[in-house]
Formats: C-alpha cells, structure tokens, sequence
C-alpha cells in the first residue's frame, strides 16, 4: 500500500490533514522553497497533535547547500522537535560523493540521539536546472551513507510537474534502485489528479503532496475534503 503523506505549513492545517486522514504529516515552510524548514516550535505544535491521533511526523531541514555541518544540526534540531522523519533537501549538492558526505553526517546527528528516527535524502528530478546531483546518483550514495530513505521532488515551482522532468520507466528504475541498496523510496513534485494512476502502477513507499489538497495554489490552505478525495483516490 503507498502511504500518503500531506505538508502542512501551521497547525491549523495538520489538523486539516489528520481529519482527512492523511498517513505522514510533513511540517514544511513552502515559503522558503520546495522542502523550506518550519520553525521547531511549530514542529513541536504540530508533533504533539500528530502524536496523540497516533500517526507519523515528518519535517524538511531546507533546500540545503553542500554544507554538511549545518545540515547535520538542522536535522538535529528536527529530531529534538519531534520528527519521526528527517527530510533533506540536496539542492546544493552537485555529485555522489558530496551526497554522501552530507548524508553520513545527518544520519549520525539524527541516529546518535535516537536511532529510531528516519533520515530521508531528497533529490530533485529538475536537478539539471540547479545544478544538483541526478537523482540516479543518490541510491548508492545514500545507501552508503546507512540513511532510511530517499525520495524525489521538484526544486522549481514554476507549474512542472514530476512528470514532466522524469518519465515513467524512470521512476520505475528510482523505486528499484532504492529498494535494491535497502531502502525506501518516496516521490512528489507537483503531483496532481492526473498522476494517481501512473503512480499507483510505480508503487513507491510513500507519495508526498501539498499542492493538490490546497484551495488554491501551494501557497493557499489545506482542505480536509480534498484530502479525503485524495486518500479516497489512493485506495481504489
């Protein structure tokens, strides 16, 4: 079964995604980027909530650089807040071998203060248009670097999609490359309506949304009926 995870900005919204009965919820500051960081009070907020209706929190540490300290102790600083999750965002990252490096220190950060929370590298399939590293570059490097996950999203919000940078047959390979170096895989990017059948057929571990269950674009609020429709969607 693919889980669903939803990325609400305040807790006005996780409570939105938890009454629509989203699986994950995913603390993100959409103002600051595609996996921009929330401040940790309102991880915190939304962490306790999350946790008394028994479900899974997630949070994004930034569109980071290749900088692997700072990374480490923002993935820290999530763990201490109350995710269960850790998303790390490689915008600044250029090549498998800094991946790793960038990994390794996150997943010690986060593990040494409780190993059974989940580090999660994030790649982009619009990497070419950053200068980023591939996201085909990344199951070897995150594997290497013993984290949980790894997943893909658009850094770019410009109106493309996932679908539009990467294809199924490759998304397909992203999923079995993950699952073959021991770890799952998630994708997002701009998901909508169209995709849920497409992606239904690529089964990741997880699909990640925020646009889609919004009233408007992903600056506007979440609404519970669209995540409803979603779940519902999900299930068929």
């Amino acid at each position: 079964m693919i889980r669903v995870l939803v990325s609400p900005m305040n807790l006005e919204e996780a409570m939105e995604c938890l009454e629509g009965g989203a699986d994950i919820i995913d603390v993100k500051n959409p103002s600051e980027g595609s996996l921009g960081a929330n401040f940790p009070w309102v991880i915190n907020e939304v962490a306790k909530l999350v946790k008394r209706e028994g479900k899974e929190l997630s949070a994004t540490t930034g569109d980071l650089d290749f900088k692997p300290g700072t990374a480490s102790l923002a993935a820290l600083g999530a763990a201490v807040a109350g995710a269960d999750y850790i998303k790390v965002g490689l915008y600044g990252v250029k090549n498998g071998k800094e991946a790793f490096e960038m990994l390794k220190g996150v997943s010690k950060a986060v593990k040494d203060f409780d190993d059974s929370k989940k580090v999660v590298g994030a790649s982009y399939a619009d990497y070419h248009r950053i200068g980023a590293v591939s996201p085909f570059e990344l199951p070897e490097s995150a594997g290497s670097a013993e984290v949980d996950g790894i997943m893909i999203d658009t850094a770019i919000k410009d109106g493309k999609t996932l679908f539009d940078h990467l294809n199924k047959e490759q998304l397909l390979e992203f999923v079995d490359m993950a699952r073959s170096h021991g770890m799952f895989c998630a994708l997002a990017g701009s998901i909508n309506w169209e995709h849920l059948p497409v992606l239904k057929e690529i089964s990741p571990d997880i699909i990640g949304v925020r646009t889609i269950v919004c009233e408007a674009d992903r600056s506007s609020k979440i609404k519970r009926e669209l995540v409803e429709k979603l779940m519902k969607e999900m299930r068929m």
